[in-house]
This record gives structure tokens, sequence and C-alpha cells, in this order.
């Protein structure tokens, strides 16, 4: 057998210098052919001991060259500075926090003066004979305008992924995911709104104990035709802005939902005032207009359905999406029925211009963070897959917005915009002299931390909640974005109502609050 040394030394020729052969000794001189293997044996068998070691050797070190060149090849696809691969499409994940900042930077911007517009409608609209005598209308806010985060924003996050994983690539595609999405987020509407009416009706009733039939038809009313009207006005542009965003070179990851809370607080709420407003004027004189709105709007959803069954796109979430949908609406009524008890008090009237603004602006700011987290695992497999990018249950805080994850770097950026944005906000509401409210001091300070505190626990619970949704086989485009802006409504709602209160018990007399 050959010895130790023997080994290494072939070994290190296989990986360094072959030795070489010459070719006189490989053939007979007499026969002019190859010589046979005994031929080249030695006395002791070493030199066929040689030559097996030498074959052993160069198979082991072409496995291990074949694997060091795959595992090479590996590692410059994930390398971003590779110059040997060829041109990729843009990955919504090698982001700086600088360009993160600034592609969400305008939506947000656009968002939070839609929120404004919105905050200023309700300040107005809240003196209105439908405001006043049919109080049950502010529980109706709320979970009508959560319905950009039950519908339209779960539109957005859902085709925005499907926009960056290559599903609207060709026309086909596009159209497939326009009509069924566009019918499903129609029955999904006229459903929320039926449901949203009569919770309020039920929110409403529970405190006075006092119920009337034409106020609760009125509700069902004015709640599914806005639902139905402002779904299908915002649907259309979500799709055109997603379009233009990935023909822009945008991740429409960072623009979509934003812009779709931009507008969604304004129009959801001029539907709601006009319309409710319209149907209370009929109610006397003309009180079979108000039932038969409602059954006009509910004829229509077999249409819908069939629509959306027909794709395999949305049948899915035409069966199962509806938990979080219905459970996001109950919580936002619970907001809503804050705001209904807070508002009716004249010493807090003026925290109805404020509250579409903290609330929209944490909405949408946990929008953009779970949309980029499903995406971000989408990219990696499928839901319930195990991965590597999804391997806790119940996330740090220090892991959610201080780690070098990329998802931690926009939870940072986000955050970074509360103060600035609201500020701004604050201004320009004082500046429209809107609103009940002298900004003082120590009112912006309560309110700055009533929304800093609410947009922490929001991408913290997003964090969690993703990922956690996606361990569970669970799509969170579908399922996460409800549950979040409705905790949003909630919570912002809760804590401005709760900032209230305390400037009214110390007496901040400069700030106004009952006026």
């Amino acid at each position: 057998m050959s010895s130790k040394p023997e080994q290494k030394e072939t070994q290190q020729a296989n990986g360094a210098v072959l030795p070489i052969v010459p070719m006189d000794c490989l053939t007979s001189p007499d026969r002019g052919q190859l010589v046979e293997p005994s031929d080249f044996l030695g006395s002791d068998g070493d030199g066929l001991e040689v030559v097996v070691l030498e074959s052993r050797a160069n198979a082991k070190g072409v496995r291990e060259e074949d694997a060091l060149l795959e595992n090479g090849s590996q590692s410059n696809e994930s390398d971003d500075t590779s110059t040997d691969r060829g041109p990729e499409p843009a990955s919504p994940l090698k982001e700086t926090s600088f360009s993160i900042g600034l592609q969400v930077l305008f939506p947000f911007l656009l968002a939070g003066f839609g929120t404004v517009a919105a905050g200023m409608v309700l300040d107005i609209v809240q003196h209105w004979d439908v405001f006043k005598y049919v109080t049950e209308v502010f529980i109706l806010v709320p979970a009508l305008l959560g319905l950009k985060g039950n519908l339209e924003m779960t539109l957005a996050s859902r085709l925005s992924t499907a926009a960056n994983i290559g599903q609207m690539d060709t026309p086909k595609e596009l159209w497939r995911m326009i009509t069924g999405n566009m019918a499903l987020i129609q029955v999904q509407a006229t459903v929320v709104g039926f449901l949203a009416s009569i919770a309020a009706v039920i929110f409403g009733w529970i405190p006075d104990g006092h119920f009337s039939i034409d106020h609760a038809v009125l509700l069902c009313a004015s709640s599914v035709a806005t639902a139905f009207i402002a779904s299908l006005v915002l649907g259309m542009i979500m799709i055109g802005v997603i379009i233009g965003s990935r023909k822009m070179g945008i991740n429409p990851d960072n623009v979509a939902t934003p812009i779709a809370a931009s507008l969604g607080d304004l129009i959801t709420l001029a539907l709601l005032s006009g319309i409710s407003w319209g149907l209370y004027k009929e109610l006397e004189s003309k009180a079979y207009v108000n039932p038969l709105v409602c059954a006009f709007f509910i004829a229509l959803l077999p249409i819908w359905i069939i629509v959306a069954k027909k794709n395999a796109a949305t049948r899915e979430v035409l069966y199962s999406g509806w938990e979080p949908v219905i459970i996001a609406m109950a919580i936002s009524s619970v907001g809503g029925l804050i705001l209904d008890r807070t508002v009716s008090d004249p010493n807090f009237a003026g925290m109805a211009v404020f509250t579409p603004v903290i609330n929209g602006v944490g909405g949408n700011l946990v929008a953009v963070q779970a949309s980029r987290i499903s995406t971000y695992l989408h990219m990696s497999g499928m839901p319930g897959e195990s991965s590597e990018t999804a391997p806790r249950k119940c996330p740090s805080p220090c892991s959610t917005f201080f780690s070098s994850d990329v998802n931690s770097r926009s939870a940072r950026v986000l955050f970074l915009l509360v103060v600035p944005g609201h500020l701004v906000f604050l201004y320009t509401i004082s500046s429209m002299q809107g609103g009940h409210t002298t900004l003082t001091l120590i009112f912006i300070v309560f309110y700055m931390t009533a929304a800093l505190l609410q947009v922490l626990i929001l991408l913290y619970i997003a964090d969690w909640m993703v990922h956690w949704m996606w361990g569970r086989d669970l799509d969170p485009d579908n399922f996460s974005i409800p549950y979040l802006t409705a905790l949003g409504d909630l919570i912002g709602t809760g804590l401005l109502a709760l900032s209230f209160h305390v400037l009214w018990l110390i007496g901040d007399r400069d700030s106004d609050v009952g006026d």
C-alpha cells in the first residue's frame, strides 16, 4: 500500500501540477502500442497503486472543482457587484434608505394632504343636519374610510406584488388581473358597506337604546352606495398608478398604497356626506328611495361574483378573503364609536378635523411597510414554505427597527417621516383655519406623542403579523393590510381622544379645545 506522503503528493499534484509521464513509457518499443496495465506494474505493485490513487484524486478534484464552480456561480448570482451576470430587472429589495425615502416622500405628502382635505370636509359636514340627527353616520366614517385599507390598499399590495414578480408583463396577464380584481373589490365593497351599516346601527343603539328603521335604511343605502362608487373609482386609479410605476422604474410598493389613501379618504368622505345628505332630504317625501338604492347595489352582486369566480387569480380571495375584511370593518367601527362619542361633546368638536389625518398617516405608512415585507417574502417562495426570510414568530423591537435588514431600514425611514409630515399637515390645517383648536406648543407635543406611538406600534405589529401569516400559509397581501389599517384607525382615534381629554382636564385654554 502507498504511504501517506505518497497520497499527499498525489493530491497536491491534482490541485496544482499534474505529473508528466513520457510517451515512451506508455508504449512498448517492440510492439508500438500502449503498454498493458500489467506491464506498468512494479514488482511490489506500487506503480498500480499510484495510478489508482491519481485516478481517485482526479475524480475527487473534478467533483470539488465542480462544486466550487457551482457555489461560485450561486455566490455571483447573489453578489450585487458581480460583472459576470446579465442584466436583471430592478429589484425593490436592493434599495438604500435614501432611495426608499425619496420614493415614499412624495406619495406620503400627497396622501397626507388628502387626509387633511378629508379632515376639513369632516369638520364642515359634522354640522349638517344628517350628522346632527343621525349621529350613527359618524360611526360609518372610520369603517368606510377604512375601505382603502380593506380593499384599495389590499388591491394595490396584491397588484404591486404581481407586478414585481412578473405576473403582469404581458397584455393578457394584465387584463386578467384587472378584470378579476375589479370584480372582486366590488363584491367586497358591497358586502362590507352593508355590514358596516349594520354595525353602525348596533353601536348607535347600544348606548342610547333608541332604534329607527328609517335611519337604519338610510345608513344602509348611504354606506353601500358610498363603498361601491368609491371602490370603483379608486380601483381604476390604483391600476393606472401601478402600471405607470412599472414603466417609470419605480417600485409600486412605495407609491401605490399612499396614493390609494390620498384620494381614498377625500373621495369616500365626500361621497358619504353627499349621498347621506341627499338621502336624508328624501327621507320624508320619498321614503322609497332609500330601500331602492340599497336593493339596486345588492342586486349587482351576482354579476361581480361570476366575473371574480372565472378568474383564477381572485377565486381564492373571493372564497377565503372575507375574514380580515369583516373583522377589520368591526375594528374600525369601534374607532367610529369613539369618534361619535367624542365629537358629539361640544368640548371636543375640534377633534373631527384631526382624526382622518392621524388615522390616514398611520395607515399609509404601515401599509407601505406591510406591502414591502410581503413582496420580500414572495420573492423567496410561496406562503407556508419554510424560508430563511421568515424565521421568527415574535420579533424583538430591536430587530424590527435597528437591524441591517432591508425591511428594518424601511421601518426606520417610515418612522422618521412621522414628525415632519405631521408638522406640515398641522400647519396646513392651521393656515386654512380648519378645526376648533389653536395649535399651541402643548397641543403639538400631545398630538405628536400620539402620532409617534401609533406608528411605532403599527410598524412593530406589521413585522410580526406579516411573518406570522406567511408561516401559516396565508398571503399577507390579502390578509395583513385590512387588520393593520383598522388597528391604525382604532389606535389613532383612541390616542387622539385621550389627548383631547387630557388637554381639557389640565386646562389648556390657549388651544381652545372646547370651542
